[in-house]
């Protein structure tokens, strides 16, 4: 009995591949639709944008500490050059 409904399924495989997947879309769409996934959807992309902030934020410290870097290396440089090289004797 089970051979023979093994022997039709593997007779009618695209009809059943078919029938699969109309039944993964209805459930996805399903899915999809619920509340609880909008929800969840809703709190990660509020995250995403919190942690996009903070990154932002971040990488703006990080080229202010450059530019006074850079500006302090350059008046240290500009002091080196105007030392006064004459000696007193």
């Amino acid at each position: 009995m089970h051979r023979n409904i093994v022997r039709k399924m593997i007779e009618h495989k695209h009809a059943l591949i078919f029938v699969g997947g109309v039944a993964t879309a209805i459930v996805g769409k399903k899915i999809l639709e619920s509340q609880t996934t909008k929800d969840y959807a809703t709190k990660g992309m509020a995250k995403v944008l919190t942690c996009k902030g903070e990154l932002e934020e971040s990488i703006q410290d990080i080229k202010d500490n450059a530019e006074d870097i850079y500006t302090d290396a350059k008046s240290s440089k500009k002091e080196a050059v105007c030392v006064d090289v004459s000696s007193e004797e």
